[in-house]
């Protein structure tokens, strides 16, 4: 058992504790206890209750708890507590701006258990009457409500793709050859249904072979003699098997990674991509195109016709590659909220191969991120120095920060502050429920300020969680262009923020691209790999895209700009 499950377990425990009234001190025990143990570096499970009790925020109590999690694979607290929780309260956790104590007052005051009833309370003004609600929160409640509904039966790209792989694997064992199609083969940053094709020359013996594996659920209704559907264990997307013979599999392979907008696409033949791909037998997907008359598209880029746009202007080989990146920006460390020492996250950085990486720990405004004064800032960039007196001439930490953009659209230090970073990432984190126009000109003012390096996740949504707060993209885009502002490719599956149809238009105007993995942790580096996957799939070129600057040029890129920035001051 991880750390994340371990920490899940205690801080749903610590909720529904509060949920059912239970001690003050016990509640706030497991709460706390949850709250450090997030950040903490130990292998939870691999600790005995005496060395639990050393780590913050853990006590005698909470370290048997765990103790009981590692040892069972249960708590029976939370057991106990789920037995008297009905199922759609605990799903009304999940509605963005309720707490425990509204979710108590919904329930046992007014008596809705799920969010159905709760949406229909919404509609109907019951919520808004209750005391300490009113219509703002009610329409609140009903906007995440409805933003749920849409998601349902969603799952992220990095979770479905180790879904896909898992059952994969699984399938493999059984079946000559299986591949991934679809969604999770065209990188969409949402996946509602794990698609595979499975090659056999008898679909009846294979639908009997699927029927025996225990993680697998057949929807017989949604299920043909060709086609099994239902649901993987432990998950609720649609997982979708289709059974093809050998010399079918390559062609529908090719059919089913595109989408239909795709694939109706005329080529120079007077075929459509579909109908060579149906009628002719090809040996490769690049026949395929061939034979239609159309430039090469790869997976990623099979969403509609705009991909023929970009072709137009740009060939595949210009494409960023993971071998294209030259280092790693926008990363924490235990200055701020991060797992990992600032030395321990460049380290880890340059064992994968990097040339540089860029510290940017919360500005001091965020104080639920233990974000750095002036004071801390300092204390870290004297430590930064030391280490690459240590990395220097191979290597190097630039000294950087994620300074919160305030409400203003002021950054969250000062002048002299702003001035001692190599580079600023600035970001929205605090006062989300903006009007379009007000979150669009808070973030013009933070792109017109000269300190400004890099646009940080610029919607701040979180996907399957949160949308984003709504901006006018063209503007935005249009003045990074005019302040030479770089966007951001937030690389963090959760959030993948600018979206990738965005950046077509970016590159047009001439806005440079970074894609950052916002990590908290050294494992969170490679979530680099999420954010090409949707760079490449908005058409990215190696040439636009910032962090593939060798060390040279990113020293010689960012010195220039700040010795514009003195000569302007």
């Amino acid at each position: 058992m991880d750390n994340s499950e371990i920490v899940d377990i205690l801080e749903l425990t610590g909720r529904l504790l509060e949920l059912h009234d239970a001690d003050a001190f016990r509640v706030r025990a497991y709460q706390t206890a949850a709250f450090n143990l997030d950040k903490t570096t130990e292998h939870l499970a691999q600790l005995s209750a005496a060395d639990l009790i050393k780590l913050p925020g853990v006590g005698k109590m909470v370290a048997g708890k765990i103790r009981e999690i590692v040892e069972t694979g249960r708590l029976q607290d939370l057991d106990e507590l789920l037995a008297r929780t009905p199922e759609g309260v605990l799903e009304m956790f999940r509605i963005k701006g309720l707490g425990v104590k509204k979710i108590k007052t919904i329930w046992q005051e007014v008596g809705i258990d799920n969010p159905r009833d709760l949406k229909i309370a919404c509609e109907n003004g019951q919520i808004a009457q209750i005391k300490g609600f009113g219509e703002k929160m009610q329409e609140k409640i009903l906007q995440s409500l409805e933003f749920m509904q849409s998601q349902s039966g969603k799952v992220r790209m990095d979770r479905a793709e180790a879904l896909a792989n898992v059952l994969r694997d699984e399938l493999l064992k059984r079946f000559a050859r299986v591949e991934i199609s679809g969604q999770v083969r065209r990188q969409a940053q949402e996946v509602d249904t794990l698609q595979l094709l499975i090659e056999t020359p008898d679909p009846v013996a294979a639908q009997r072979d699927l029927a025996e594996l225990s993680f697998l659920t057949q929807n017989e209704a949604l299920s043909s003699p060709f086609a099994w559907r239902g649901e993987l264990q432990g998950s609720d997307v649609l997982v979708e098997l289709l059974l093809y013979p050998k010399n079918q599999i390559d062609q529908r392979l090719f059919i089913h990674t595109a989408t239909e907008s795709h694939l109706v696409q005329p080529g120079s033949s007077g075929q459509t991509l579909l109908q060579v791909a149906l009628t002719q037998p090809v040996a490769t997907e690049e026949e395929i195109y061939s034979r239609a008359g159309l430039p090469y598209i790869v997976p990623e880029m099979r969403e509609n016709a705009r991909a023929f746009d970009w072709a137009a202007r740009h060939s595949n080989d210009e494409l960023v590659t993971w071998e294209d990146l030259r280092g790693i920006l926008h990363n924490h460390s235990t200055w701020s909220d991060g797992k990992h020492t600032v030395e321990q996250m460049a380290l880890h950085c340059r064992e994968l191969g990097f040339d540089y990486f860029g510290i940017a720990d919360h500005s001091q405004t965020a104080n639920y991120a233990k974000g750095l004064d002036e004071n801390r800032v300092r204390q870290q960039q004297e430590e930064i120095d030391r280490l690459n007196a240590q990395f220097s001439p191979s290597f190097r930490i630039f000294k950087g920060t994620e300074s919160d953009i305030l409400s203003d659209g002021s950054l969250d230090f000062d002048e002299e502050t702003l001035a001692s970073f190599d580079y600023v990432v600035a970001s929205v984190h605090q006062n989300l429920n903006m009007s379009l126009e007000k979150a669009t000109t808070r973030l013009l003012r933070a792109i017109e300020n000269p300190h400004t390096t890099i646009l940080g996740h610029p919607t701040g949504r979180l996907l399957l969680a949160r949308e984003g707060y709504p901006i006018d993209h063209r503007a935005i885009i249009d003045a990074c262009a005019e302040h030479q502002v770089v966007i951001e490719i937030n690389a963090s599956p959760y959030r993948l923020d600018i979206d990738w149809r965005w950046i077509d238009y970016a590159m047009e105007r001439g806005v440079m691209l970074s894609i950052n993995p916002d990590a908290h942790e050294m494992a969170g580096l490679l979530d680099m790999r999420y954010g090409l996957a949707v760079g490449r799939k908005g058409g990215l070129t190696k040439n636009m895209t910032f962090n593939t600057l060798s060390l040279g040029e990113m020293e010689t890129y960012l010195q220039d700009r700040k010795r514009k920035l003195s000569k302007e001051v």
